[in-house]
């Protein structure tokens, strides 16, 4: 995938939210670069990993692209709880994927966001794994998983198609405001 498709797997998510994101599961920054876009290189971000060296990669690609975007790094398991929001959103792109027991993790990170908060989530529309991607979250299962968070229906953004496991999907899910 090119820059161009991480920008239109999130765009229509992001777009509206608010600058205040976190982004779980950072990575090679991939999908840091296209929130950084979206938000017109103002925004603030604060990614979340397990792997240090990445981390400080990433700062320094964000640094050098999006000299005005925000970016805090931290070296943690996003699995274990989000840093204390409020977020305006929440990015998880291809990280889920790793996470066997969803519900839970989905709960935590709806505590994370501010009302009518947005969760955007890039996945592979599978319901079987291999051994690099074990449990994806095929936008059907996401259909039944976020409401029993406390989230809305996803809404599917944006599908391209993916040499593995078919097509990849942005969806967005939005916190509703407590009644």
């Amino acid at each position: 995938m090119q820059h161009a498709d991480h920008v239109e797997l999130i765009r229509a998510g992001v777009i509206g939210a608010g600058p205040r994101w976190l982004e779980l599961g950072a990575g090679d920054g991939e999908f840091t670069l296209a929130l950084a876009d979206v938000l017109g290189g103002d925004g603030d971000i604060v990614a979340v990993d397990l792997d240090r060296g990445r981390l400080a990669e990433l700062s320094r690609r964000v640094s050098g692209r999006f000299p005005r975007t925000k970016l805090e790094t931290i070296v943690a398991d996003f699995t274990a709880g989000p840093p204390a929001g409020p977020f305006d959103g929440v990015l998880a792109a291809n990280s889920l994927h790793y996470v066997e027991r969803l519900g839970p993790v989905l709960a935590a990170i709806h505590t994370a966001l501010r009302p009518d908060g947005r969760l955007v989530i890039v996945e592979y529309d599978a319901d079987r794994g291999n051994t690099w991607v074990p449990h994806p979250i095929s936008f059907a299962r996401l259909g039944v998983v976020a409401p029993g968070a406390g989230f809305s229906e996803p809404e599917l953004l944006h599908r391209v198609p993916s040499r593995f496991l078919g097509s990849i999907y942005g969806a967005r899910c939005i916190a509703p405001t407590a009644a």
